[in-house]
């Protein structure tokens, strides 16, 4: 994939931004399914793990769309 524009509605948008929103709602599901088992109880800093939660599947899927 090339990071090139892509057109939304008219709307010129960078790939990176499209692959932010979408890496916020998989880690916004992944807290749901955490936070209903009860394991983010058991992290010391709960906001500081899901910051590194999101970083980690904004790289992973800007990794797979490189390819």
């Amino acid at each position: 994939m090339r990071f090139t524009e892509i057109d939304v509605f008219g709307l010129y948008v960078a790939p990176l931004s499209l692959l932010l929103v979408t890496a916020w709602l998989v880690t916004v599901a992944l807290r749901r399914v955490v936070d209903r088992f009860g394991w983010l109880d058991r992290v010391w800093h709960p906001a500081l793990f899901m910051l590194a939660v999101y970083v980690i599947v904004l790289a992973s899927m800007t990794l797979v769309a490189a390819r």
